[in-house]
């Protein structure tokens, strides 16, 4: 048995390749070949059959997500789907189920595995390296916007089944004792006054968003990971792929998602505007709604640190760090500006 952990990154991807081999005989088809084509917190495979149809098998890190989660995740995409939202077909097994777990003798341990259908198209750009110079970012952001909200607006009148279970981005998931991604003020990486900024700011922001309020018309569930990586543009139609982090949270909070990635854009004021004009053209934005995005800003840039302070990767902290921690405390320092601003 190895310890999946202790495992370089190209023994970890052969490991999971061979998980994923042996899953593949869960659904109908022909496989001959499985590529690795993208591996961050899963591990996604390109499954092709002899016939050439290719589709997206996903193999599930360990401790994110319970079985119902997972479930819940893709029959909520499936509802998307059926209100004519762009995102992946759901593949489901020969059981007719939407996903397995295969245990691995290699590893010790299990892993669940489902299936999603290939979209076409290519990505604006990349989390890393920004929107594409030669991109129509008005174009672009406004249907990113408008998109979105139609999701928002489906899964408001979609009636969950009992059994539906997805974490939330909520107040406790954001700022409480034990948020979702992890406790962003314990990060090593902050200076003391650092530290003092972000608690301050962490409990402004609570009020903050009593304040706001929650209801139907600014809360439910979101796709909560609108990175550049995560549009598929094909002809003319914008599509959505990675509902990993999906969840329940505030509308705003994915706006503010969107919009992280973008702050050193030249372009972003027009980014901007170009979102929130895509999104009110299809689900009316509030002056309440406009008004809370530096919260959100704020709340946005808290999750990568808690991201970071949870992951126990010194070289990964060395390249990310100051930049996430700079960014976090210029958009609490904002946020915080804008109460005193109000007051």
């Amino acid at each position: 048995m190895t310890d999946f952990s202790n495992l370089d990154q190209a023994r970890q991807v052969a490991s999971l390749q061979r998980l994923a081999q042996a899953a593949l005989a869960h659904w109908d088809g022909d496989f001959v070949d499985l590529e690795l084509i993208k591996y961050r917190e899963n591990a996604v495979f390109c499954a092709t059959r002899a016939d050439g149809t290719r589709s997206a098998m996903r193999v599930h890190r360990i401790g994110y997500h319970s079985r119902d989660a997972l479930r819940s995740e893709l029959t909520w995409m499936e509802q998307l789907a059926a209100g004519g939202i762009g995102v992946p077909q759901i593949i489901r097994t020969r059981a007719g189920e939407h996903l397995v777990e295969v245990h691995s003798e290699e590893l010790g341990e299990s892993r669940y595995v489902d299936m999603l259908g290939w979209l076409s198209g290519t990505t604006p750009g990349s989390a890393e390296h920004g929107i594409r110079p030669d991109t129509d970012v008005d174009a672009l952001f406004f249907e990113a916007g408008a998109l979105v909200a139609r999701i928002h607006l489906c899964s408001a009148q979609w009636r969950q089944p009992n059994d539906f279970t997805r974490h939330a981005w909520d107040e406790e998931g954001l700022l409480g004792a034990e948020p979702f991604w992890g406790r962003f003020w314990e990060l090593d990486l902050l200076s003391a006054k650092q530290h003092e900024l972000l608690q301050r700011a962490r409990q402004e922001a609570r009020l903050a968003l009593r304040s706001y309020g929650r209801n139907l018309d600014n809360f439910g569930m979101i796709h909560a990971d609108l990175l550049p990586d995560n549009l598929l543009l094909d002809g003319g139609r914008l599509q959505l792929i990675d509902f990993d982090d999906s969840g329940f949270g505030w509308h705003m909070f994915e706006l503010a998602t969107a919009l992280y990635f973008c702050q050193d854009d030249e372009r972003y004021e027009r980014i901007k505007l170009a979102l929130l004009r895509g999104y009110d053209s299809v689900k009316r934005l509030s002056a309440a709604d406009l008004a809370s995005l530096p919260l959100f800003m704020a709340l946005r840039g808290f999750t990568y640190l808690g991201w970071l302070h949870t992951r126990q990767n010194e070289e990964l902290k060395a390249e990310l760090g100051p930049l996430l921690v700079e960014r976090a405390c210029s958009l609490a320092s904002d946020f915080l500006g804008n109460r005193t601003d109000a007051a």
